[in-house]
C-alpha cells in the first residue's frame, strides 16, 4: 500500500507496528463542545509530533458525549491544523450517505491536502434507529447494499463504472484522485469483502473484539491483490489508558467505564471525571459485560503497555494498531499517548 504519511523511526526494541490514533472528539461533562474540537486539534499535532501514522475521526450520532459527527468537516479541520500525518475517517457509514456526496467530500479533502487523505467505511448507522432514520430519510436501514453503494464510490474516484463505461454523474472534485480506501468493521461482512476487493482492514476491537481472530481469517484467506494492495493488510483497535503509575491508569479508565456503561443503560451521557472505584456504581451483571467488550484495552504504565502491544501483535499479526485514548483530562490523555508511543519503540524523523 503506497501512501505518504510523515517519516517515522524506530528504537532499536521497536515494536514491528505502526500506531494511529482513533478519535471521537469527546466531549467531557461540564466542558463545550468548541473545547472538545480544540482538544481534538491539540491531540493531532501531538501525535504527528510523536510519530504517529494517522489521525482517524468517527462517524457518530445522537451521542451528547461525541463531537464527531460531521465527520468530513472536522476532518479538513484536523488536516488544516497539521503538517504531514495522515487524517481520515474511521470511519465514515457510507449507508448515511449518497456515495457521490462522500466521493465529492473526500475528492475536495485530497485536493487540499494532497497525499494525507484516507476513507475509512463502515456499513453500521453509528447511532440509535430513530438517527438512522433521519439520516436516511426513508432508505433502508441494514446496510445491505452496502457493497453496490462502495462499488458506485469507486467508481466516482475511478471515473469508470465496474464494466469500464463513464458514468452518468461525475464526482468533481474526486474523480481521478487517488484517496484511499478502508473497510471497516467488527463482523466477518465487511472482512470478507475487503479481502475479495483487496483493499485494507480494521477491526473495531476496542468495543466489539468477539469476532477479531475469526474475521482477520476471513480477511486473509479471501484476500486477492488489486492495484490498491498486494499483500493483506490489517489494522486492529484497541483502547490505551497510560500513566506514569498503575493505580493513576486504573483510575483515569473509570471515565471508560462510565461512558460505556451509560451505553449498555440505554443513556449515553458526557464524558464523566474517573471515580476512585466503581463498586457500587455497576452491578456484577454490568460490569462483567464492560469488561468482556473492552478487553482489547491496555491499562497501566509503560512496561504493561509495552507487554499489551507485544501480545496483540502477535496474536492478531497486525499491520497497525489505531489507538482509542478514552480520558477525560486533556492533558492526562495527552501523556497517554505519550506513553504508549514510547512503549510501541516509535519516534518521528526529524524533518528539515
Amino acid at each position: 500500500m503506497t501512501e505518504s504519511s510523515q517519516p517515522t523511526v524506530r528504537t532499536h526494541d521497536a515494536l514491528d507496528v505502526d500506531l494511529s490514533v482513533l478519535d471521537l472528539a469527546p466531549v467531557t461533562e461540564g466542558g463545550t463542545v468548541t473545547e472538545a474540537l480544540d482538544h481534538t486539534l491539540d491531540l493531532a499535532r501531538h501525535a504527528e509530533r510523536l510519530g504517529y501514522r494517522r489521525f482517524w475521526l468517527a462517524e457518530h450520532h445522537g451521542m451528547p458525549g461525541i463531537a464527531s459527527s460531521a465527520t468530513s468537516v472536522l476532518i479538513g479541520y484536523v488536516a488544516g491544523g497539521t503538517r504531514t500525518i495522515r487524517v481520515g475517517s474511521g470511519g465514515v457509514m457510507l449507508p448515511n450517505h449518497a456515495s457521490l456526496a462522500i466521493a465529492e467530500q473526500f475528492g475536495t479533502l485530497e485536493s487540499l491536502y494532497p497525499g494525507r487523505i484516507d476513507l475509512g467505511l463502515g456499513r453500521a448507522p453509528g447511532s440509535d434507529q430513530p438517527a438512522a432514520r433521519a439520516l436516511r430519510r426513508g432508505l433502508p436501514i441494514g446496510g445491505n447494499d452496502f457493497p453496490d453503494q462502495l462499488e458506485e464510490l469507486r467508481g466516482y474516484f475511478r471515473g469508470e463504472t465496474e464494466s469500464g463505461a463513464r458514468p452518468l454523474v461525475r464526482a468533481y472534485p474526486g474523480e481521478g484522485l487517488n484517496v484511499p480506501i478502508w473497510l471497516l468493521g467488527s463482523s466477518g461482512f465487511s472482512a470478507t469483502l475487503a479481502g475479495q476487493l483487496g483493499l485494507p482492514f480494521s477491526f473495531a476491537s476496542h468495543f466489539a473484539p468477539d469476532y477479531l481472530l475469526e474475521a482477520l481469517d476471513l480477511y486473509r484467506s479471501n484476500f486477492r491483490p488489486s492495484e490498491t494492495l498486494q499483500q493483506p493488510h490489517v489494522m486492529v483497535g484497541l483502547n490505551i489508558v497510560a500513566a506514569d503509575g498503575q493505580a493513576e491508569a486504573e483510575r483515569l479508565a473509570t471515565s471508560h467505564q462510565l461512558q460505556f456503561l451509560s451505553l449498555i443503560r440505554g443513556r449515553p451521557v458526557r464524558m464523566q471525571p474517573p471515580v476512585d472505584s466503581m463498586e457500587g456504581i455497576w452491578s456484577p451483571h454490568e460490569a462483567a459485560l464492560v469488561h468482556k467488550q473492552l478487553r482489547y484495552s491496555l491499562i497501566g504504565d509503560r512496561a504493561r503497555v509495552r507487554d499489551g502491544l507485544a501480545r496483540i501483535v502477535e496474536e492478531t499479526g497486525a499491520d497497525e494498531l489505531i489507538v482509542s485514548g478514552p480520558i477525560y483530562d486533556h492533558e492526562a490523555r495527552l501523556r497517554s499517548y505519550a506513553i504508549a508511543a514510547e512503549a510501541a519503540g516509535i519516534r518521528p524523523a526529524a524533518v528539515s
